[in-house]
């Protein structure tokens, strides 16, 4: 693992970190980014993906729990922490070179009591884990594609079985995937159509969120009084995406 400054280039392990012009980003196998830090502001958001992801703050503003399901650059680690010290974050990660690299280049600090890095299979740690967290962050790709053991229907019931009562789900996919209209699909059979979602970009990325309970279109129209405030705590959009969030009713437009 090396880190580049300026045109990147590949490396013989796959795994490359790269800085141009205070960007640093993270990329494994591929052209695609996994991660993006502003080398002067380590703790921001940088990817608007990311951004959208907390996006779970509309239906669940102070979670207890949460777990993350890959790890990239730690930026969701890192945000949650500086803007949320009271919740602890767990964060579960295959691929040892990915946390080498989130601690060395882009500013993981170490565990403690509020934050948890493992070097565990996700998809196995989530089926070990029933009624563990109120909020699961899924963002699981390798070499620019969805990693098929975390997209698989076992593996979204399990996801729901780990979320405690009112527990939230976002997942990141991407919207051009060939395979993206079945994994919706078994998202949306594993939480029983209680999904809505997020188009990131013109559906380069979809955060598709799934909810343990009903009525949560409800519990968003509930939020909106607070929404004001809760952006400028976070630095996020959040009445943004309250008004881009779409629901089952109008599926089609997102499955063209």
């Amino acid at each position: 693992m090396r880190l580049k400054f300026g045109k990147r280039r590949a490396t013989d392990d796959g795994l490359e970190v790269t800085e141009e012009r205070g960007l640093r980003t993270l990329h494994l196998g591929s052209r695609a980014i996994q991660s993006a830090m502003r080398v002067s502001r380590p703790w921001d958001l940088e990817l608007a993906y990311t951004r959208a992801m907390m996006g779970f703050l509309m239906f669940n503003p102070m979670p207890q729990e949460v777990l993350m399901i890959g790890l990239g650059g730690g930026s969701l680690a890192k945000f949650i922490r500086r803007q949320r010290p009271q919740t602890r974050v767990t964060a579960v990660e295959i691929d040892s070179r990915v946390i080498a690299a989130a601690r060395t280049h882009f500013e993981l600090p170490p565990d403690d009591e509020t934050l948890s890095v493992i070097e565990a299979d996700g998809a196995l740690y989530a089926r070990q884990h029933p009624g563990s967290a109120d909020v699961i962050l899924l963002d699981g790709f390798d070499a620019g594609n969805q990693v098929e053991a975390l997209a698989t229907q076992t593996f979204y019931a399990a996801c729901r079985r780990a979320l405690k009562p009112g527990g939230v789900l976002a997942v990141n996919l991407w919207g051009r995937d060939s395979e993206f209209a079945e994994y919706f699909a078994r998202l949306t059979r594993a939480f029983d159509g209680e999904v809505g979602w997020i188009s990131v970009q013109d559906k380069t990325n979809v955060i598709v969120f799934g909810f343990t309970e009903p009525g949560a279109a409800a519990r968003l129209d509930a939020a909106w009084p607070r929404l004001d405030d809760l952006s400028k705590r976070y630095g996020l959009d959040l009445r943004g995406f309250a008004r881009d969030f779409q629901w089952p009713t109008n599926v089609a437009p997102l499955l063209e």
